[in-house]
């Protein structure tokens, strides 16, 4: 399933790449016998113990007045990891959504594979996609990255030229971005990460970004991510947002989860799963 509807929202998924990868590459410290003692992860999400699959996508959330694409994947840049050619911008198509149509980029966090297609190259110079959209930037994360380096980031490529043009708003980790979207923060993966939270008609569903990369983060809300600024508080975070989110039923679309991407968390265990 690539579509979901809460309320009055809809929420469209797309898809760039997809992988099988050592879960070693992106997560640290997977316990042993993960896929035994988790069967609702296999065959989906693992392979086995040492291999597991994941996606790079976007989501388009349209509540009918404002379109929202949340994260823009890779695009066209060169990137720590070599993934080829990006089909996005024609899978957004294809879906019914051209850049023109987008009100607002929201970015979860501003590591490479969530600000990809906010610029392309053209004539040699990195230009704004979207052109007729606001860009959303949190101010935490842009004060820690555009002072930062490192192997995740090209925000130079990615995020300072849209703030050149002219087409971003650095805004807080609690901001209202219409009557039914709004960003809740789930630091510990980046200093300034945000969640996506969609609410219609007595419906909510949530868009989790890095706070988990792959659902064994919700079996066991331990395992951590290479990429963490801070490993304890993302663990932290999983903590209180998986419990919250749990209580309220709220749909968990997982932003590198494989389909079917979402459900609904339930307690197992010293964690959660999701259905």
């Amino acid at each position: 399933m690539s579509d979901w509807k809460i309320g009055e929202v809809s929420v469209t998924k797309v898809l760039e790449r997809q992988t099988e990868l050592a879960l070693d590459a992106i997560l640290v410290d997977v316990p042993e016998g993960a896929s035994a003692r988790h069967p609702w992860l296999v065959p989906t999400h693992l392979v086995d113990d040492r291999t597991g699959r994941m996606a790079i996508q976007g989501f388009v959330v349209d509540t009918g007045k404002v379109r929202i694409l949340v994260d823009t994947c890779i695009g066209e840049h060169q990137v720590p990891i070599p993934m080829g050619a990006s089909a996005f911008l024609d899978r957004m198509a294809e879906a019914g959504y051209r850049p023109e149509d987008i009100d607002y980029v929201v970015c979860t966090h501003l590591h490479f594979d969530h600000v990809g297609w906010n610029t392309r190259l053209v004539e040699g110079r990195w230009m704004v996609t979207f052109p007729n959209a606001r860009y959303l930037f949190g101010r935490v994360e842009w004060d820690h990255w555009s002072v930062e380096t490192g192997p995740y980031l090209n925000v130079d490529e990615t995020v300072r030229p849209v703030i050149e043009a002219g087409q971003a708003d650095l805004v807080e980790v609690t901001h209202q971005v219409c009557e039914q979207v709004r960003f809740v923060p789930t630091p510990g993966h980046t200093p300034g990460h945000v969640s996506v939270v969609i609410e219609s008609q007595g419906d909510r569903a949530v868009i989790t970004g890095d706070m988990a990369h792959h659902p064994l983060q919700f079996a066991e809300p331990g395992v951590g991510s290479n990429a963490d600024s801070d490993r304890a508080g993302a663990t932290a975070t999983r903590r209180t947002r998986l419990a919250e989110w749990a209580a309220d039923g709220s749909l968990v679309i997982g932003t590198h989860f494989v389909a079917p991407t979402a459900g609904h968390l339930s307690a197992a265990g010293d964690g959660w799963r999701l259905d």
